[in-house]
């Protein structure tokens, strides 16, 4: 998401607009709807066009959105209309310019939103980190929580702290932050650290994998963790950099080659390559020994990317040439890494088809 994307949040009052589409909206305390009540038996109403809300704007804190005339009763009028999407606590977007971005963008829009309403609050010092900065970052978090974290030097009071914000308390040095989109956030190897030392196994793992493959030395990390001896969280970290690998190329991939260890199956050639009549080729996973391939086809389902009709033609015609070529290929998706049984049962008879012992 570049500058341009970032929210502009509303100062001014809405124009009128004609012919629009309306909400029906409870005024706000003291505000006249220039119609008489008296046959009303609930609360005086007032009609406002849905699309009345400043056209350059895209964002609005609720006390915006009370400045303007609009009380909570008006606001949830707007979101069960779906004129606004509550992005998060306090912050509320025009709903088409929210549905401009896929899920992942929209948690970054949602922690660009605090960084805006935090420019003149007590947080304005404070450094986005852990999920927060993974996020804005772009790394690959696999049901990560959606909380906006930060992390400041000190303790300080949590008075006026929303109920989606997690403080995290420790120095940081500048050279272990950046900016993007300007905000201030931790550096990848801080992040990647952080969240390492908050996460499950699991998720620590897809990120360790993520580091070593964009080129963070396995030595740096490692005395990353030397430093934190003792900190909650290291053994997970500690047993994620173990087991990370620079060859696992998504999240998927990651769960994979992990569900295979805990299976206790051999492991795999991680990104093996093979010559075919069809051109060259790197198999996910492979036991050249045993003929057996295993392909990684979810990341859709978590990361937003769908296989075009050509991909997927391609890939057909490249299984069949491996088949030819005397392979079995097994290909799975996120569910298969649930289902450790099926796995198990499937991974096994393929290998022992092969001459596995």
């Amino acid at each position: 998401m570049n500058s341009s994307s970032q929210p502009n949040y509303s100062d001014t009052p809405p124009p009128a607009a004609d012919g629009a589409r309306t909400v029906r909206l409870v005024p706000a305390a003291g505000q006249s709807t220039g119609q008489s009540n008296r046959d009303s038996a609930g609360p005086p109403t007032a009609t406002l066009p849905a699309d009345s809300l400043p056209g350059n704007k895209h964002a609005w804190r609720t006390r915006q959105l009370n400045e303007m005339g609009l009380n909570a009763a008006s606001i949830a009028a707007l979101v069960r209309a779906r004129v606004l999407i509550r992005a998060r606590h306090g912050c509320y977007v025009r709903a088409e310019y929210w549905d401009k971005f896929d899920p992942r963008g929209q948690e970054r829009l949602a922690i660009l939103l605090h960084a805006h309403a935090a420019v003149s609050s007590s947080w304005a010092r404070s450094v986005y980190s852990h999920a927060s900065a993974a996020r804005l970052h772009g790394l690959p978090l696999w049901r990560a929580d959606k909380f906006i974290h930060l992390t400041l030097p000190a303790q300080q009071s949590t008075v006026g702290r929303a109920p989606d914000v997690r403080i995290h308390c420790r120095p940081l040095l500048d050279s272990e932050c950046t900016q993007i989109d300007g905000v201030t956030v931790t550096n990848v190897l801080r992040t990647s650290v952080d969240c390492a030392l908050t996460m499950n196994y699991k998720q620590a793992l897809i990120l360790m994998d993520h580091a070593l493959r964009t080129g963070i030395p396995r030595a740096v990390l490692q005395r990353e963790a030397a430093a934190l001896d003792g900190h909650r969280g290291i053994r997970i970290f500690r047993a994620a950099l173990d087991f990370a690998s620079a060859s696992s190329e998504s999240a998927g991939e990651s769960l994979t080659r992990d569900l295979i260890a805990t299976c206790n199956i051999e492991p795999p050639v991680l990104q093996f390559p093979l010559s075919t009549r069809l051109g060259g080729y790197r198999a996910d996973f492979a036991w050249p020994q045993y003929k057996v391939i295993l392909e990684f086809d979810g990341e859709g389902k978590y990361f937003n990317y769908r296989p075009t009709p050509e991909v997927l033609r391609e890939e057909r015609r490249r299984e069949n040439v491996l088949i030819e070529q005397g392979w079995t290929v097994i290909r799975i998706g996120w569910n298969d890494l649930f289902n450790e049984r099926v796995f198990k049962s499937r991974l096994l008879a393929a290998l022992r088809k092969g001459g596995m012992k």
